[in-house]
């Protein structure tokens, strides 16, 4: 997904959860660092998982590792001055081929969603809540 704003501030809005919590999930533990674990939360659907964030290259890459040990990895590529190039891969799936195909499939549909949020938040400054409505009927009833 091409995210029209510097590298430095599409880079940040992963590693800040002031900033993540705008278009992703809705509580964090606290920023990434390297070799931190970190608890990320979506409260409207009453979940949580630890994350060990296992390498971070400033502007360029962040890798994590779920609870699940399935990894995702983020590449930041700078266009221009003003556009970055974001690319999420996630890897390490188990199970037997269906399954494997099902979280994959899954997951990219997951990212796409927040990588969505994240642009319409840098570029428009407008939180689309699309993680908290992309299941509505699922949210923790109060």
């Amino acid at each position: 997904m091409l995210i029209r704003k510097p590298v430095e501030e599409v880079f940040e809005a992963f590693i800040d959860p002031a900033i993540t919590t705008k278009f992703w999930f809705t509580k964090s533990s606290g920023r990434l660092e390297v070799g931190s674990h970190v608890r990320w939360d979506w409260e409207m659907y009453g979940v949580s998982d630890d994350v060990h964030v296992k390498e971070i290259e400033k502007n360029m890459r962040i890798r994590i590792e779920w609870s699940d040990s399935t990894q995702v990895e983020w590449i930041f590529t700078p266009r221009t001055n003003n556009e970055t190039f974001v690319t999420i891969t996630s890897s390490g799936y188990t199970g037997n081929g269906d399954d494997i195909v099902n979280r994959a499939i899954d997951d990219m549909g997951g990212y796409t969603i927040v990588l969505c949020g994240l642009k319409a938040f840098l570029e428009h400054n407008i939180v689309l809540n699309l993680v908290a409505d992309k299941a509505p009927d699922a949210h923790v009833k109060h």
